[in-house]
């Protein structure tokens, strides 16, 4: 698909004007028609009046947090608007501990009339708003970047918000997410609310839109973002990198990585090309893992279908997060996950297919809600699993029937699948609980359990390519369900989703809860 241009600005709409406009006439003599001229003169003034003082209280009401009414994050996202695309311009100066000076150009249209553009942005510094070239009001209410424009903005029309501002890569002990800073530079891990510490945006997966960067940095320094590259040009001491993206992205998959980095390109199924990230040093030692991918991929394919995007790779960064993630079209690694021993080699592997699944699962089909991210890890979980049945003779059915064990006890300490309970303030990673893993992806065993695996099969491809690029929601995977299987499945479904106890298995009657066993926890995949 080729990247979508950005939308032209529609002119503000001018009065319609008349080359002679004959005043009303007057009858001097009438007394009765001066007297209703004169009610309408004082009408007329009353209701401007009115108009005027309306406009004062509006002016005047306080600036306040906005939300798309998310269940588990209330003020993320802002109604009123749709956003077709971002720019972002980053410069890097090569301190990591330093803000780094940005504009973000944000293309969109309105779905309401808005007097404010409520955008999510803190932890940074904002210099000046414009909309549509035109100086903006702006002020801070909660973690909202509140914007007043020069005029209200319209139903139906086109705008663009330009907002400069810096990009602060340090955090207080109670932030989390954003920025990562590396061994050699800073990468990006902005799920699940985090984006919006980075640059101004529509901050919920619900609004995804096309992405250009553009990032400054001094000549010893790589930079790679998400999509395909679109030039490199040097001036002086500095090289600007552009990057665009040919598919919509959420704002929590977006990244960045800037470093001393080597960037290995090799070509995917169909010639799809991939390039990885990692430090130089390490190119050689890491490269019989970056090897694996065109063969994950593939394997991938047969099960549900054409890779979805335009490119693919893994970012191994110095970093110490204690999770992978699947940012779009690069997944975000810990190169020491695969440079230090620890792990299996096919667990590692695993991980490996967990985020690559999640292009499809995640990125590509995109969770409306957050209470919906079962729909990502289940699905990728499951993969996973497959995977190592397939590859390292692990068998799914003795993991499902371990995760069944334990499925009572990750419900009521994160709540049912498809209803998980709010992360804890200050642990945020919390959304990510087994629960919304093997949890929900017992579910999906328990679906092909049911339905029988050609329908369960077949129901995981149309999912992906009847949804593609977009968002949805647990009752659109209930639906479609009900669709393959030829009968309302949504009894069947429902307890597994939202049941504070785990439903007898099919096919399964022995399956029973079980007491905990204390194990060492695995490394977390987002």
């Amino acid at each position: 698909m080729p990247l979508s241009p950005r939308p032209r600005l529609r002119p503000p709409t001018q009065p319609e004007t008349s080359p002679y406009h004959p005043r009303p006439r007057v009858e001097p003599d009438t007394r009765a028609h001066r007297t209703r001229s004169a009610r309408r003169r004082y009408r007329k003034a009353a209701l401007l009046a009115s108009a005027v003082s309306l406009c004062l209280v509006a002016a005047a009401a306080p600036a306040e947090p906005l939300g798309v009414g998310d269940r588990l994050f209330p003020y993320l996202g802002n109604p009123g608007y749709d956003v077709a695309s971002y720019d972002l311009a980053l410069t890097y100066s090569g301190a990591q501990d330093k803000p780094l000076e940005a504009v973000t150009t944000i293309d969109a249209w309105t779905t309401a009339d808005l007097e404010r553009v409520n955008l999510d942005f803190t932890h940074g510094t904002v210099r000046s708003v414009e909309v549509d070239g035109l100086p903006a009001g702006f002020t801070s209410a909660g973690e909202d970047l509140v914007v007043t424009p020069h005029h209200p903005l319209t139903e139906g029309r086109w705008f663009r918000i330009t907002v400069r501002h810096t990009s602060d890569p340090v955090y207080g002990k109670d932030e989390q997410g954003g920025w990562v800073r590396t061994a050699d530079g800073l990468a990006m891990a902005n799920q699940a609310d985090a984006a919006h510490l980075v640059f101004p945006s529509n901050d919920h997966p619900s609004d995804k839109a096309m992405f250009t960067f553009r990032v400054t940095a001094p000549n010893a320094y790589t930079v790679v973002a998400n999509g395909l590259p679109g030039g490199a040009d040097r001036d002086g001491p500095t090289t600007t990198w552009t990057y665009r993206t040919r598919h919509p992205m959420a704002t929590e998959l977006a990244q960045v990585s800037i470093g001393r980095s080597a960037v290995v390109r090799r070509e995917g199924p169909h010639g799809l090309p991939l390039r990885d990230v990692v430090p130089a040093t390490d190119r050689e030692k890491l490269e019989p893992w970056l090897a694996k991918t065109p063969g994950q991929i593939a394997w991938m394919e047969s099960k549900i279908g054409q890779y979805p995007f335009e490119t693919y790779g893994v970012l191994m960064a110095q970093a110490s997060t204690g999770f992978e993630l699947e940012t779009q079209t690069l997944s975000l690694f810990e190169k020491s996950l695969f440079t230090e021993p620890g792990y299996p080699k096919w667990y590692l592997e695993s991980i490996m297919v967990h985020e690559l699944s999640h292009q499809w699962f995640g990125d590509s089909v995109t969770p409306r809600a957050w209470s919906d991210v079962w729909l990502n890890e289940g699905h990728a979980t499951w993969y996973e699993a497959l995977y190592s049945e397939e590859t390292a003779n692990r068998p799914m059915e003795a993991r499902m029937k371990a995760a069944y064990g334990a499925s009572d006890r990750w419900r009521e300490a994160g709540g049912p699948p498809a209803r998980p309970k709010p992360p804890a303030p200050g642990q945020k990673i919390d959304l990510f609980r087994p629960n919304v893993y093997d949890g929900a992806a017992l579910i999906l065993y328990a679906l092909r359990q049911e339905i029988g695996r050609p329908a369960f099969e077949r129901l995981e491809r149309l999912w992906v390519r009847e949804h593609r690029d977009a968002t949805a929601t647990t009752g659109d995977f209930v639906r479609l369900a009900s669709a393959v299987a030829g009968r309302d499945l949504g009894d069947f479904l429902r307890p597994w989703l939202y049941d504070r106890k785990t439903p007898p298995m099919p096919g399964h009657p022995d399956w029973k809860p079980t007491a905990a066993a204390k194990a060492a926890e695995p490394h977390l995949r987002r």
